[in-house]
């Protein structure tokens, strides 16, 4: 029996404390979509500048993520969320007081830093706060939370723009992290160590690096890597940034046109992650396991992302949005790779695959960037640009694609 379950009064606020603080993870992780005309018109940034601050967040984010299993384990969601949360506030009043594109990125990657325990945390405290039974629903209802970040970054920060501007957004986003803090110093239980980790202490301990060598060298994890990296990073990396830049540099959208149809993508995204957690249970009983439904879901992605790069002009909101609902099968993945390990290493197994997800994030997010601007400079029209660095993109996807299919059926 569990001792540590707590009430279901104290639970309900717990959650609610951790909710409120990945929701302003996520609304930070997708605010430069909305915000990239007004900067790239205050700072004259190049595309590949956009890509690179934009993906600076997801660089921050993966410095951490290795070390955060073990630092959770030792000291508890509470009092590792709230010193990293610290580390947020400093980068969101920093990016306000920014002056150059240098101060953006490094304030950018602060921020990253501070809000990448605001998943983990939550999910490592419910394991043992919260009955079996109530464990899976909280970890769906923190994904549908994060999706409303997204909702948030979108259309209310363009209608605060031309109100407040955005370097008071960012005041304001500091003030409100603060008092998620608040919340959670107030409602989180402290941490026990079990007594058996605290009898262990003396025993050798191994680095952190070489304790996820089990991880490393597993075969399914190794099969899942390339999709993680590049389907499941550029998803990511499409939806928190180059679907509003394509709306507005290829489609012709206002900026606040861009930001209306991201808003309304978010908002499919939001019911997708709802109906996958309502029915995943039902079709996994069925014997759809999630190796099949990547199997035969991921080429509808490829589809969606074939008509986009030939359309270029005519894809707009609507195409984007089944470009990340189709692109949500390759989320199937993350829950599988924690499946494939004991429970004992399933944590370093979670942090690693987030690891390889966020560094996918931040290369795409760059190399996106990078590739429009080179493709320009070789007499490329913006748009063409646009498109020839999509269908660079698309050839890593299939190759990625391809070694997972290959891989996969002796990996088991």
């Amino acid at each position: 029996m569990n001792h540590d379950v707590l009430p279901r009064k104290a639970a309900v606020w717990v959650f609610v404390a951790f909710a409120s603080a990945y929701f302003l993870s996520t609304l930070l992780r997708a605010i430069t979509a909305t915000l990239s005309p007004m900067l790239t018109l205050d700072f004259g940034l190049e595309a590949r500048d956009l890509g690179l601050l934009a993906g600076g967040y997801f660089f921050g984010f993966s410095l951490t993520q290795l070390p955060m299993g073990h630092w959770l384990d030792q000291h508890g969601p509470k009092k590792v969320v709230l010193s990293f949360l610290c580390v947020a506030v400093l980068g969101c009043f920093a990016f306000s007081w920014a002056t150059d594109f240098y101060g953006l990125l490094m304030a950018r990657v602060l921020i990253g830093v501070g809000v990448s325990a605001c998943l983990m945390a939550p999910l490592t405290g419910y394991r043992r706060w919260l009955a079996l039974e109530n464990q899976q629903r909280a970890n769906s209802w923190m994904l549908m939370t994060g999706a409303f970040g997204m909702l948030a970054s979108t259309l209310p920060v363009q209608w605060l723009l031309p109100v407040i501007g955005w370097r008071w957004i960012f005041v304001g986003l500091a003030l409100l992290i603060v008092m998620s803090m608040a919340l959670m110093a107030w409602q989180v239980p402290k941490w026990r160590l079990p007594e058996s980790v605290v009898e262990a202490e003396p025993t050798k301990r191994v680095g952190i690096l070489a304790s996820y060598k089990q991880v490393w060298a597993h075969p399914y994890f190794r099969s899942l890597t390339p999709m993680g990296f590049f389907n499941y990073g550029g998803f990511v990396a499409m939806q928190t940034l180059w679907a509003g830049p394509w709306m507005v540099k290829v489609a012709g959208y206002t900026p606040l046109e861009a930001a209306t149809g991201l808003f309304w993508l978010n908002v499919c995204m939001l019911i997708t992650f709802w109906l996958w957690g309502l029915y995943t249970p039902a079709l996994t009983k069925r014997g759809y396991s999630a190796d099949k439904l990547m199997t035969y879901g991921v080429p509808l992605n490829f589809c969606v992302q074939t008509y986009i790069i030939l359309a270029g002009a005519d894809a707009g909101a609507l195409h984007w949005a089944l470009f990340c609902i189709s692109s949500s099968f390759v989320a199937l993945a993350q829950p599988a790779v924690g499946m494939a390990f004991p429970a004992a290493v399933a944590g370093k197994a979670l942090s690693a695959y987030n690891l390889v997800l966020f560094l996918g994030v931040f290369v795409v997010q760059w190399g996106m960037g990078l590739m429009i601007d080179g493709f320009k400079a070789q007499g490329m029209l913006e748009p063409v640009a646009f498109q020839s660095a999509l269908a660079v993109y698309f050839v890593c996807c299939l190759a990625s694609y391809g070694y997972f299919l290959k891989h996969k059926s002796d990996s088991r």
